[in-house]
């Protein structure tokens, strides 16, 4: 019991500064470094899941260099063929974290195992999920091939802070948690997942953050490392999914989605 207690008390110690972090822009840095220390993990990504179609990834960070093309193929395309999506939502009824199976390469369809796994030299993961209300935080974590596959004992410490850690990613990312002083923080919460900016892709998303930051549509372009056009063909589509023509309805969307979650604090 002593000896338990006290495993117990380590891995929590261990991930008390991700806590604290909780709401701050230190956060993401924050965490890895806690979940490399309870189990030497290599990269962590979040997902977020509102509703049955709408996905994003709200972080990434970590060792992967290819980690946000990842993050955007998961959220456009790849989430459907994920083999841990029915664990996820049968999981949705409950109010308490979720650890997720472990990972076997067999479980994923060979496009799957090329893209995130060969193709990114992932050879291992770990997962854990929770649902506030509507919506579920995703945590992925992940070693590379210098790293090796995660050992029985950081299996086993991961296990043991994957509710708080589950916990701390989703109040981190609720809306409410993030302070008044960080409007980029907000909308971005927003477009994870507030209606209807949460059912706009990865790429739709950066895009419209970029006009509300103030871009123009080549900086936006240059910025995610696309072309002018595709830039363009982004926002057609993503003002087409949201009903508007221009960009002063995109600002309309985005300060009446403020204000409302303002008004719930």
């Amino acid at each position: 019991m002593k000896a338990d207690l006290a495993f117990k008390s380590s891995v929590i110690s261990d991930i008390t500064p991700t806590l604290l972090a909780i709401g701050r822009e230190a956060f993401p840095q924050a965490l890895i470094g806690a979940l490399r220390r309870v189990g030497d993990v290599g990269h962590c990504m979040v997902f977020s899941f509102a509703g049955a179609r709408s996905t994003a990834c709200l972080l990434d960070v970590g060792n992967i260099p290819t980690g946000r093309d990842l993050g955007i193929a998961y959220a456009e395309h790849f989430h459907q063929s994920d083999p841990n999506r029915d664990a996820v939502f049968e999981g949705q009824a409950r109010a308490v974290p979720i650890v997720l199976p472990t990972f076997a390469r067999r479980m994923y369809s060979d496009s799957y195992r090329k893209l995130f796994f060969d193709d990114s030299d992932i050879v291992d993961k770990f997962a854990s999920a929770i649902w506030v209300d509507d919506t579920c935080f995703y945590v992925n974590f992940y070693r590379v091939t210098a790293q090796g596959r995660f050992t029985r004992e950081q299996i086993q410490r991961l296990t043991a802070v994957a509710p708080a850690v589950s916990a701390a990613v989703a109040r981190h990312f609720q809306h409410e948690a993030l302070p008044d002083n960080d409007p980029m923080g907000r909308l971005k919460s927003l477009f994870a997942t507030a209606a209807p900016l949460a059912a706009l892709t990865g790429r739709e998303k950066e895009v419209c953050l970029g006009i509300l930051s103030g871009l123009s549509s080549e900086a936006i372009a240059a910025e995610l490392g696309i072309g002018l056009h595709s830039a363009l063909t982004y926002r057609k589509r993503a003002y087409d999914k949201l009903g508007i023509s221009s960009q002063n309805g995109l600002f309309g969307i985005a300060l009446r989605l403020m204000a409302s979650t303002r008004s719930l604090n």
